[in-house]
């Protein structure tokens, strides 16, 4: 178990050095630099907290990915994950926002932290639009998949199943979403709101598009996005975006500082990929059968509290107990399913590990 996390635990070594290094030079003193250390390991288990559900679901496209886009994934996709949307990401909202030049949006993070953090924060709004329809847009789709067999919630998933056919449903529930929520927001925010929730709608169509024309079959965005390599990993690259938005809005309740944060939250997103494989290479989503119903159940909360934030405050432990409480139950109601019928276990679903090809390897 512990050899999925080598790399994450060396990762996590390197940025604490270097926040002790940043600490040390900008406080000068022993108290600060441990507060700083403090700060970016908080981030770290932050970000995981409220991204275990995003590495279920990474699970879920990479398990029936050929080898050759998995491994560009896992190596080159955690590069755009760590830098890109921890650091790269948050100076383009700046270098938009202020239009600024790329140069003038990095040396505005490094001389003036508070006005950065400003400007991060007056986005909030279009970026909750964005990401919360992109991740309704997944969650809901999932339960209207009709490749979906099984039912964790029958109460809650056969009466969606039944909704399968009605074209656009999905995107009908996001849009009624945007609407009623942009009529308790001042209207300056509310065309924010509804336009970049429209371009979530359009990225998720986009990507499902592009799964389509590379030869996959057109039925749930999830499946198709496996089927086809480019399309998969564009899929988990805008996943990974929506989920980090409200790390990186999130992380600036603890610090201003742009280095400090990208600290922080790449040690999160290391962990990640690292469950991310465990949970390939030992078919967990075959074996705990209603645990990948959990994180999708933690996608739509998740979706709905992005959505929502733009008229609430809504604490980020918050975020991460509901995600965390809803695959823990997910989890437990698999040991239950198994200990009742241990032979419906299966590993069948998953190619990867038939074939014993791991993909930490």
């Amino acid at each position: 178990m512990l050899k999925y996390y080598k790399g994450s635990l060396l990762f996590t070594l390197l940025c604490l050095a270097l926040a002790a290094w940043l600490g040390f030079q900008s406080t000068g003193t022993l108290p600060g630099t441990l507060g700083i250390l403090w700060i970016v390991l908080v981030l770290g288990v932050l970000e995981v907290s409220l991204s275990f559900d995003n590495a279920v679901v990474n699970a879920t496209v990479l398990r029936d990915m050929d080898d050759k886009w998995r491994h560009r994934f896992l190596t080159w996709g955690i590069l755009i994950a760590v830098f890109g949307m921890r650091i790269v990401f948050p100076l383009a909202i700046v270098a938009i926002a202020a239009h600024l030049g790329p140069i003038e949006a990095v040396k505005l993070a490094a001389g003036d932290p508070v006005r950065y953090e400003q400007i991060i924060t007056s986005a909030h709004v279009g970026i909750s639009g964005f990401g919360g329809s992109f991740l309704a847009m997944v969650g809901l789709n999932f339960f209207l998949d009709d490749e979906k067999e099984e039912h964790w919630l029958p109460v809650i998933e056969r009466p969606l199943s039944a909704l399968r056919d009605i074209s656009g449903l999905a995107t009908g529930i996001v849009l009624l979403a945007l609407y009623v929520i942009s009529q308790f927001i001042p209207a300056e925010e509310a065309m924010t709101f509804i336009t970049s929730g429209i371009f979530g709608l359009l990225t998720y169509i986009a990507v499902h598009a592009i799964g389509v024309m590379l030869g996959s079959d057109g039925d749930a965005v999830t499946g198709a996005a496996a089927r086809s390599g480019f399309a998969a990993f564009l899929y988990l690259e805008v996943l990974d975006a929506s989920f980090s938005f409200d790390g990186v809005i999130g992380a600036f309740a603890l610090s201003n500082n742009l280095f400090i944060i990208a600290l922080g939250l790449g040690i999160g997103a290391m962990f990640v990929r690292s469950m991310t494989i465990m949970l390939v290479d030992h078919g967990t989503l075959a074996q705990y059968r209603y645990l990948e119903h959990g994180a999708f159940y933690a996608i739509v909360a998740l979706a709905a509290i992005m959505l929502l934030s733009v008229r609430f405050h809504i604490p980020e432990t918050i975020t991460g107990l509901i995600g965390a409480t809803l695959i823990g139950l997910a989890f437990w109601a698999s040991v239950r399913s198994n200990r009742k019928a241990p032979e419906g276990i299966s590993h069948g679903g998953d190619p990867v590990r038939a074939a014993g090809k791991p993909i930490g390897d």
